[in-house]
């Protein structure tokens, strides 16, 4: 027969790996993001300039990236967000307390780091739209 507390432990075991594989993941969206924004942008603009160029002027590449550039750091920003609830050991919770630096909370910081880091490439790739006054 088996013990209760083994199979009670092998659950919380399997629990404990799919969340942290989960966030593995999660923390990966925001450099993804920052990298679709930056394939779009730039991909985009060339389209525009290959297949209009100044017949129909550079104003829709701008607003587009714009557009892009807001989607994309809201999205950041949410993740940024949902990062520091992860990160922050809840108050109500004793376990959380006694080790502040576990690897759920790390993987939270790390998430919160790279969102940071995503948001400022996403400026950064977005900054050449104000300049752009003409396709050449």
């Amino acid at each position: 027969m088996s013990d209760p507390k083994t199979q009670s432990d092998g659950r919380q075991d399997e629990y404990e790996f799919f969340e942290e594989s989960n966030a593995l993941w999660w923390i990966t969206l925001a450099p993804t993001t920052w990298a679709v924004h930056f394939v779009l942008a730039y991909g985009g603009t060339a389209v525009w300039c290959a297949k209009f160029g100044e017949a129909q002027g550079v104003t829709v590449a701008r607003l587009s990236i714009a557009g892009l550039t807001v989607l994309a750091l809201g999205f950041i920003g949410w993740l940024a967000w949902r990062s520091v609830r992860r990160w922050k050991p809840r108050e109500n919770d004793m376990e959380d307390l006694s080790h502040p630096e576990g690897r759920h909370e790390f993987l939270g910081h790390a998430a919160l780091l790279l969102c940071i880091i995503s948001a400022i490439g996403v400026i950064y790739v977005s900054m050449p739209a104000i300049f752009i006054s003409t396709c050449r």
